[in-house]
């Protein structure tokens, strides 16, 4: 398998641009079952998890291919059958969007357990609990999740917990449901407001979303559209942080500045420079590294995806760093590997204490999920000597070209 071999203590300087955002494309696609004609979504990023859902879709009847490097056609007209290869829904996380979107547009799923990282429990039972006040039966036979609604109606669901993925589902059902659905406690995510107007675009009313209530009102008569997907604030994020890691001057081009705003903070407070414009974010490491605290909650609160690459560039900041995740509890897997480099962390339960040292130092390093493998090469941007990145397969499924980009802004990294 490949690797990546970095050879750090090299400051970042230089533009990136950043590409669509993962999280949002991952629903969108699934979305396009609800829509009567070819979509054309732009800014998509060409990620595994990305060609995994094209896979599916085709293999059920969709047809789908690329306009240009970014630009895909989807076109689920075809489609006739609400199965799922259980095989190619075992590969990502995102499947289970397949749920809602088949529910939505066929009144029955069948659909396989998800895959995805592992970084601990992600249950789906705010999902079934909210298709089962739509209407909807199910039950689990040999792995898959069985799902039939007969009718499937609008109704008042609420979210015992914020799930973007939850709230994602109920919505993607809610668009071909008869009636009004009301979700309360709903996610606030960017991505969810991406999803919202997609589905308004095509004919479904959604108002609300970026809120803790959003309301849906179900169509019958959803077309084809064209649609731009946002940027991706969490490849923004990894640069920001991998600028001011390596002590460069980076300006990161084609984001949305108020979606980083809780990262913007957090670097601000360590001591590096931020400035803003309309759609650009420059991040000047001065030398200056001061510790910082970090708690992970939803939007607009710090994003657990940028935890881990966060916390590579807080273990050579000076005095005491603690972050405590509290969304996922399996988030730390990658602190033994930031030790083998010489960070000084120590984890307890979902509390990881960081005593900042002078200078990480390169060493063989393995990750375990997608944004482990982005702090690692983090850490190895900023270390002193070679590090070499294994788990590239992680890396893959959020980043596209991330290695490309960062020699761009003058890294010294290649694949090996």
């Amino acid at each position: 398998m490949d690797k990546l071999q970095i050879i750090g203590n090299t400051p970042l300087h230089g533009d990136v641009s950043i590409g669509g955002a993962k999280n949002a494309v991952v629903a969108i696609i699934p979305a396009t079952i609800l829509a009567q004609g070819e979509c054309i979504l732009e800014n998509v990023p060409r990620l595994t998890d990305v060609l995994v859902q094209c896979e599916i879709l085709e293999a059920m009847g969709a047809h789908i291919d690329w306009v240009d490097a970014n630009i895909l056609r989807v076109d689920t007209t075809d489609i006739k059958t609400a199965i799922v290869p259980e095989h190619l829904s075992a590969k990502l996380r995102a499947s289970y969007y397949l749920m809602g979107a088949l529910l939505g547009r066929f009144g029955r799923a069948v659909v396989g357990m998800p895959g995805g990282c592992k970084i601990g429990p992600r249950p789906i039972d705010q999902h079934l609990k909210g298709f089962q006040a739509m209407g909807c039966t199910y039950h689990l036979n040999q792995g898959l999740i069985e799902l039939t609604a007969d009718p499937l109606v609008g109704s008042h669901v609420y979210m015992d917990i914020i799930t973007v993925g939850g709230t994602i589902n109920i919505m993607l059902a809610a668009a071909g449901a008869e009636g009004v659905t009301v979700i309360e406690n709903a996610a606030r995510e960017p991505e969810i407001i991406d999803l919202a107007n997609f589905l308004n675009q095509i004919g479904v009313v959604v108002k609300g979303a970026g809120t803790g209530t959003i309301k849906i009102a179900g169509s019958n008569e959803r077309k084809g559209i064209r649609h731009n997907v946002i940027p991706d604030r969490i490849e923004a994020g990894t640069f920001m942080i991998a600028a001011a890691a390596s002590g460069g001057d980076v300006v990161i081009k084609g984001l949305i500045p108020r979606h980083m705003e809780p990262l913007t903070a957090k670097l601000r407070e360590t001591g590096s420079q931020v400035q803003e414009g309309d759609d650009w974010i420059r991040v000047t490491g001065n030398g200056v590294k001061a510790a910082a605290d970090v708690k992970t909650l939803p939007y607009p609160g710090f994003p657990t995806d940028l935890q881990q690459p966060l916390s590579a560039f807080l273990a050579t900041c000076s005095g005491t760093s603690v972050i405590t995740e509290n969304i996922f509890e399996n988030r730390f897997r990658h602190v033994d590997e930031l030790k083998r480099m010489g960070a000084n962390i120590k984890v307890e339960g979902r509390v990881a204490v960081i005593e900042g040292v002078v200078q990480l130092r390169g060493a063989a390093v393995s990750a375990h999920d997608l944004r482990a493998s982005s702090a690692l090469v983090v850490a190895g941007l900023s270390a002193r000597g070679e590090t070499i990145v294994s788990g590239l397969n992680y890396l893959e499924r959020g980043y596209q070209d991330f290695a490309g980009k960062l020699t761009a802004l003058g890294a010294r990294i290649k694949t090996i």
